[in-house]
């Protein structure tokens, strides 16, 4: 834990609307709400009444609101045992501070996620920045102690922090000719994200689960305070991060070959028939228009079950910045591919969800696969098109290929268009 630091000197606008939006949540224990959740729930483990709930949420308010000490949570707090007798766990000490710190940290780290993601176009690259307050500091956040990455690398998905119990690293936004003065040609390069299974939950009245987190990341923190607010931020990008050649489309990795099913699927439907769209110029402005997005606004996109999507420029960009270059073949490039792939996500044929392991990074990542088949005029054989998106980023294939679609239909499906 840190030291004896008093947080909230200087509240600001962001850090307090995050903290007013949040719903209030009663628990059992600290991981009924887990992770990402936290942007939208506020709770204090073992608080399960809602009058208890609400005055320790009044004192953790008035503390970000009012910049009001460690010291002045403390008698809050002692006041709020006091008149509804609770028994919590842990020292009083030990307790105020978890509440105090991780509440006033995780609220202002959010705020400034927003600051930095509002300056983005002039300050691209963030610098990881390790705080010498903290008495026992741990080795990876010591590593990263200096680290300049873009924005929008992959790393900072669930390395932003606050990363553990009482962490109080920080982000600082860096121009082009900051990194210029600091003898730099571009930004560093992410280490490797090494995943370790971490047990939580023991003394919970629902049991112990195992959970997955990065090395050096304390269960619960492996997400950007404030990210899942921010629908930018869930835009997916290219599977693999790196900008897409002309003539590629993100690669589908290879899938595990499904067991033979007790009765086949369903046939999918007929083609539809389809005249490609007059898309005059970049092809990548077109695609993001036909989702009402642009080259500076993502939009939320409700698929044919409801689910949203993320549709932003995000999906062209690779992890040095840089966006491809989309030129005009005669094959199926991805200029030509695009509009098959926005129909195919506006009206596909069929729906598939499906849980892939990643052996290289020993992570199981959840997959939703939009499949359809189109009569393209002018050509004889149907053209074959997937678009899959997942927590690693999108893929996708455009071929006349009709095993290769067919081969796709995996997992769970959860719709299929009906035909008149």
């Amino acid at each position: 834990m840190a030291g004896n630091v008093g947080y909230g000197s200087l509240p600001f606008s962001e850090q307090i609307a995050f903290f007013q939006r949040k719903l209030n949540t009663k628990t059992d224990a600290w991981t009924d709400v887990y992770g990402a959740a936290h942007d939208y729930e506020f709770m204090v483990a073992g608080a399960n009444r809602d009058d208890l709930l609400a005055d320790l949420r009044k004192a953790v308010e008035r503390a970000i609101t009012e910049g009001r000490t460690l010291q002045d949570f403390r008698k809050d707090f002692s006041g709020i045992v006091a008149r509804y007798g609770w028994s919590y766990n842990g020292g009083f000490e030990w307790r105020t501070r978890v509440i105090y710190e991780t509440n006033l940290r995780s609220s202002y780290m959010a705020g400034r996620f927003q600051q930095l993601m509002a300056m983005r176009e002039t300050h691209p690259y963030w610098e990881y920045v390790h705080s010498d307050v903290v008495e026992e500091p741990r080795e990876e956040h010591l590593a990263w102690n200096g680290m300049i990455l873009r924005w929008d690398d992959p790393w900072w998905v669930t390395h932003f922090p606050i990363n553990a119990w009482g962490c109080q690293c920080s982000v600082i936004a860096r121009t082009e000719d900051d990194l210029r003065r600091m003898g730099k040609s571009g930004p560093d390069t992410a280490p490797p994200i090494k995943w370790v299974e971490r047990t939580i939950g023991q003394r919970s009245p629902g049991g112990p689960r195992t959970v997955l987190v990065p090395e050096g990341i304390d269960p619960g923190f492996e997400h950007t305070p404030g990210r899942s607010r921010n629908f930018s931020g869930q835009v997916p990008p290219p599977r693999g991060g790196r900008p897409l050649p002309p003539e590629h489309l993100p690669p589908l990795d290879p899938l595990p070959t499904a067991p033979s099913p007790i009765s086949p699927p369903d046939p999918l439907p007929e083609p539809q028939p389809v005249t490609p769209p007059d898309w005059e110029g970049n092809a990548i402005e077109e695609f993001l228009g036909s989702f009402k997005a642009s080259f500076t606004r993502a939009a939320a996109f409700l698929d044919a079950v409801g689910q949203r999507l993320a549709i932003g420029l995000g999906m062209f960009w690779g992890n040095d910045g840089n966006p491809a270059d989309y030129a005009e073949s005669a094959s199926f490039d991805t200029a030509t591919a695009l509009p098959l792939i926005a129909q195919a996500i506006q009206t596909p044929d069929e729906i598939w969800v499906q849980i892939v392991w990643l052996a290289d990074v020993q992570l199981a990542v959840v997959r939703r696969r939009y499949l359809a088949r189109f009569q393209v005029s002018g050509q004889e054989e149907p053209v074959a098109v997937v678009f899959e998106v997942g927590r690693d980023g999108w893929a996708g294939n455009v071929s006349t290929s009709e095993a290769m679609l067919q081969s796709l239909r995996q997992g769970v499906r959860l719709y299929q268009r009906e035909v008149n």
